[in-house]
């Protein structure tokens, strides 16, 4: 295993990231399954990238991104950085309510 991580943010969102390197193969020509997620506690996904059936997916809160296109791990990676950033650069902060 390459990565295991979870962290909860007083928010209410998630992220978790699994990476595990596995052989090479037809199904996994890079040797990395991985679960890039990030989402609300309530099981909400914001944004997810997986390989987990050997197929490359990007989900967003709308769903399925039919239009995604494997850009490699490396860019998949820095992608989902700066998405995650984005999002919660969004989010007002708990901080925000008090005066």
């Amino acid at each position: 295993m390459l990565e295991d991580t979870e962290r909860r943010f007083a928010d209410g969102t998630v992220l978790r990231v699994r990476v595990l390197s596995v052989p090479e193969s037809e199904k996994f020509p890079d040797g990395v399954k991985y679960r890039l997620h990030f989402g609300t506690e309530d099981e909400t996904t914001l944004i997810r990238y997986d390989n987990s059936h050997g197929v490359h997916e990007r989900h967003t809160s709308d769903g399925l991104d039919d239009d995604y296109r494997f850009p490699g791990y490396g860019a998949v990676q820095e992608r989902f950085w700066t998405e995650v950033e984005q999002l919660r650069d969004e989010k007002p902060s708990q901080d925000d309510d008090n005066p």
